[in-house]
Formats: C-alpha cells, sequence, structure tokens
C-alpha cells in the first residue's frame, strides 16, 4: 500500500501573522491547539495541517508528513538512499508519533506513524 500525505505544516517567525494570512487567503477554518504558537488548519476539503511557529532557531519551512506503518525502518531506509534522520520518533500528546528527516537535498519531510 503506499503511503498517503496526511498532514501539512508552515512554520515561521510570525506564526500569528502566517495564521492570519493562510485563514484569509483561502477562507481556511484555524483552531488554536498551542496558545497562539500553532493553529491546525482545516481547508474543508484535502488534508488538514498546521501554521504556527518555527522551533530551535529554524528560520521556518512548509514541508508534509507521510504516513509509514514503521517509522524507524523507514528511517533506516532514509539514511541508506542519503537522507538524515532530523527528528527521531516523539509522541505528541494526544496526536500521532512523528518523526522527520531531510532528504538528500536538505528538504525538511515529516512522518506519521500509522494509527
Amino acid at each position: 500500500m503506499p503511503s498517503p500525505i496526511t498532514h501539512f505544516e508552515v512554520v515561521g517567525s510570525d506564526a500569528a501573522a502566517l495564521q492570519r494570512f493562510y485563514g484569509e487567503a483561502f477562507g481556511w477554518q484555524m483552531q488554536d491547539v498551542m496558545n497562539g504558537a500553532y493553529y491546525m488548519a482545516f481547508p474543508g476539503t484535502g488534508i488538514n495541517g498546521g501554521v504556527g511557529a518555527a522551533q530551535n532557531g529554524d528560520g521556518g519551512h512548509v514541508t508534509f508528513y507521510v504516513e509509514v506503518e514503521d517509522l524507524d525502518a523507514t528511517l533506516e531506509k532514509i539514511a541508506s538512499l542519503g537522507g538524515r534522520t532530523v527528528q527521531e520518533p516523539m509522541d505528541i500528546p494526544d496526536g500521532p508519533t512523528i518523526a522527520m528527516f531531510a532528504d538528500p537535498e536538505g528538504h525538511l519531510i515529516g512522518l506519521v506513524k500509522a494509527a
């Protein structure tokens, strides 16, 4: 079975401005889930996402999350293909388990463990 894209994320230095921009530009319903630092974005059709503040000095990025059965095995395969793990698997409170990697050119991609 292919691994579907299940989430997108836009993060940057001014979370409030990004949240307002995407909500107004596309009419997305936005729901605060982290005291202003991160909003869930609900486009109405397609996949849901998040818009929020960049972490740990990251200037910001746009990424998507791919659903996989086994995060560790997928990260090993990615490493064998020239990618690198950026964030080891971690449990999101009341949410899924995620990880992040960089492809051979440094693009940041997320992984989410299939439920």
